[in-house]
């Protein structure tokens, strides 16, 4: 590796111009998932596209989703209560996501910081649901509630989900932790899935739903907790340093020469020579994670972009809502109320 950390750098090394719409979030891409700095440093943020540039999903109707962290879909009473406060204040439309997390839906941008503000002061962090990192460890209640469960899946879920939280990925990756064979976390359809067994752990790797579902592949069965982790520090190293930008993990093996047997002879058996280099990568994009919405409200500078104008307070005349189910919805073409802007007098 060069070192390289800036697109100027890479620039004036292996290229020329001034960059376009697709190599620079490509770009974008690559530096974060090399070195994991804050996307909205000042050299960082030309590159970021729509959802990485305001730290939030935008939805159809120009409004931003904000999704917490529930790390294994642990949330307290106190979180509960916070959430529904700053629903409430900043009249936002409420879901469980699927994956179970709570979804605050009709953010307008320049609310953005002051609701992140308020859901960190309840002890919330980013859920990164607008990036290329892991989303989620969805879990059941395991050996802790289930009367068949024979493993700890809510706290298994939850260390994991911590410790790979923040990391920038070739695409979004959602982990699945069961706690027995009966799969209720659904562990088997995800990037990573773990399945308590009466042994230790199954680990499955690059599974997935969506439009073009996979059974995830066993890696290795019945693990302890540490070479569990071991193995996976390697696992997202090597797809991370291999994969192609946006592409799933299920894909990724695929398309891999000698598909799970060869990903099996590299991961467990060094068959490159590489473990001890992933595992000390891995250590290093961890020691660089932050919450990134905790940088941006404790950093004025950076929000200022969340202003919809530059030269004045006005907020979106666009955005109308109508009830619906006790809540409300976006406004339908055909619902809205014709908006004319009138300039004030100077």
């Amino acid at each position: 590796m060069e070192g390289i950390k800036t697109f100027e750098e890479l620039l004036a090394k292996h290229g020329k111009g001034y960059g376009c719409e697709v190599c620079k979030p490509t770009v974008g891409s690559l530096l974060a998932s090399c070195w994991n700095e804050y996307i909205l440093k000042p050299q960082h943020t030309p590159l970021q596209d729509t959802n990485d540039n305001f730290l939030a999903n935008i939805q159809k109707d120009g409004t931003y989703s904000v999704i917490p962290r529930s790390a294994g879909g642990e949330i307290t009473p106190e979180g509960l209560v916070a959430v529904g406060r700053i629903a409430r204040e900043f009249n936002l439309y409420t879901k469980i996501t699927g994956s179970q997390r709570i979804g605050l839906f009709g953010a307008q941008k320049d609310d953005l910081p002051e609701i992140w503000r308020q859901l960190i002061e309840a002890g919330f962090e980013t859920g990164h649901a607008y990036a290329k990192a892991l989303r989620m460890a969805k879990t059941c209640v395991g050996s802790t509630w289930c009367r068949y469960g024979v493993g700890d899946s809510v706290g298994f879920g939850v260390e994991l989900e911590n410790r790979y939280k923040g990391i920038r990925t070739p695409h979004k990756m959602k982990f699945g932790v069961s706690g027995c064979t009966r799969e209720c976390a659904e562990a088997q359809g995800k990037d990573v899935g773990i399945i308590a067994t009466e042994k230790g752990w199954n680990l499955y790797v690059c599974g997935n739903g969506g439009m073009k579902p996979r059974h995830a592949d066993l890696l290795a069965a019945d693990l302890d907790r540490d070479t569990l982790i071991k193995y996976l520090d390697r696992f997202m190293m090597f797809y991370i340093r291999t994969a192609d930008k946006l592409t799933r993990t299920a894909p990724w093996l695929d398309n891999l020469e000698g598909g799970i047997e060869y990903l099996k002879s590299v991961i467990i058996d060094d068959k490159l020579g590489l473990n001890e280099h992933l595992e000390e990568e891995m250590a290093r994009l961890r020691a660089a994670v932050v919450c990134e919405w905790t940088e941006t409200v404790n950093t004025p500078s950076a929000q200022v972009r969340f202003k919809h104008f530059i030269n004045s307070d006005k907020r979106d005349p666009n955005v109308q809502v109508v009830p619906e189910r006790e809540q409300h919805r976006p406004a339908t073409p055909y619902e809205r109320i014709p908006v004319t802007l009138v300039e004030e007098n100077a």
